[in-house]
């Protein structure tokens, strides 16, 4: 489908073509890389893949935006690097909700430092399930990782030691309610313990990490049954941080993806690996809770864990011939 990449604005077709390859190497829920780009005259189009919805733990379709704004956050990034200023218009018609933004690389700007490190990043991050060193991060960096979901329009609280454990009861609270629901068992299954050959889904190599019932950390299992595996990490680690925002609107889960990725792009640019602790935020009521500890102020879309862990491979990712719709002379329409 190398004719759905055409050049736009002040890009070639080869530099199209390598923005929407970086945009593609963002992190989704189960890998499930729910997006989908067209080529237009006025614009790239980022599309939501709605076959690639996850019924069950994603029923209002919350985390496929976050997935699909960190997706967004590369594309942007990727343009600017190239001298590029990325105009970006997020949910741009009514009638089409699966069109989720439209970038025009039309106007020259001086490429940022900051951000082409950031860019630089991009092909470097991945997620890192691995138990993490016992070392401290710098405030320093702590400070340019809230410093990076505010430039999104998101806020990155750090929790405290009592927030901390009553966060472990909460993720081992959600977990649970998960593993209890065959829907849940059945929806895992079909994305998680894949072969090496599969573009998509959590491979069988991957493992995750979540807290335990004694107050360690233990490595969740993504292989094709959804038993923990157990495995202690360090004391000192894990850095563990929540993104959150004051609103829940499409909007801003959309605008909290594009946070997430700009934070885990600022991590890897600082040298840190991190890695995803999901369950608190896909249980609605423990999600509710999850709010009430942090205050009441803040909705919470994803929480993470930041640290240094050992090299793991990288999961897979779908070509772009998957990814990217025909073009439509209708496209991008005023």
């Amino acid at each position: 489908m190398t004719s759905a990449i055409t050049p736009i604005g002040l890009l070639d077709s080869d530099q199209v073509r390598s923005v929407i390859g970086a945009a593609v190497l963002a992190p989704s829920t189960h890998n499930t890389q729910p997006w989908r780009f067209r080529c237009t005259p006025m614009g790239i189009e980022l599309h939501a893949d709605p076959e690639r919805a996850l019924p069950v733990v994603d029923a209002d379709r919350r985390e496929l935006l976050f997935s699909c704004g960190a997706a967004l956050f590369n594309l942007r990034t990727a343009i600017q690097a190239l001298g590029a200023h990325p105009a970006t218009t997020l949910l741009p018609r009514r009638d089409e909700p699966d069109l989720l933004a439209v970038v025009r690389p039309f106007s020259a700007g001086k490429p940022d430092p900051r951000l082409v490190e950031l860019a630089d990043a991009i092909p470097r991050r991945h997620t890192n399930r691995t138990p993490f060193a016992q070392a401290a991060i710098p405030a320093a960096t702590v400070t340019r990782l809230r410093h990076a979901a505010e430039l999104e329009q998101a806020w990155l609280p750090r929790l405290d030691a009592v927030q901390l454990d009553r966060l472990r009861e909460l993720v081992n609270k959600s977990h649970h309610a998960q593993l209890a629901d065959p829907a849940f068992v059945a929806e895992w299954r079909y994305w998680t313990g894949r072969d090496r050959t599969s573009r998509d889904g959590v491979p069988d190599y991957a493992a995750g990490a979540m807290p335990a019932d004694d107050g360690g950390w233990i490595l969740r299992d993504f292989g094709a049954r959804p038993a923990p595996r157990r495995g202690r990490i360090g004391e000192g680690d894990p850095l563990v941080v929540v993104i959150g925002s004051f609103d829940d609107t499409r909007l801003d889960q959309l605008r909290a993806g594009q946070a997430m990725q700009r934070v885990l792009l600022t991590a890897t640019a600082a040298g840190l690996d991190a890695s995803f602790i999901s369950q608190p935020v896909e249980v609605p009521a423990v999600r509710t809770e999850l709010r009430d500890l942090l205050g009441g102020g803040l909705w919470p879309q994803i929480v993470l864990r930041l640290g240094r862990g050992k090299p793991v491979a990288w999961t897979p990712r779908r070509s772009l011939a998957d990814v990217l719709l025909p073009p439509d002379r209708f496209a991008s329409r005023p």
